[in-house]
């Protein structure tokens, strides 16, 4: 059973024709499960900011510790720029 056969399309791509900031998360989750890091992170650059703001997430979730939501604030800016830089630079 290939787990490729499961994922969701991207609406973006399906009905417009170009591919959205999100495009490539779920090929990029695979490859991480599959062992292939660095081809991930040229599959979506932003995987690993996502997925330490996650495991962050999650642990600050049960123990709340010093400024944690600052912790958070730079995870997500740090995500969030790494999208709109990858994005851009693949439109180019």
């Amino acid at each position: 059973m290939a787990l490729e056969n499961y994922m969701l399309p991207c609406i973006s791509k399906t009905l417009f024709g170009f591919e959205c900031m999100g495009c490539g998360f779920q090929r990029s989750l695979l490859l991480i499960w599959n062992g292939h890091f660095l081809q991930a992170f040229y599959m979506y650059a932003a995987i690993y900011p996502l997925l330490i703001l996650v495991v962050y997430l999650l642990i600050t979730r049960f123990y709340k510790f010093s400024n944690y939501k600052k912790g958070i604030n730079w995870l997500s800016i740090l995500s969030i720029t790494t999208i709109i830089l990858s994005y851009t630079i693949k439109q180019l």
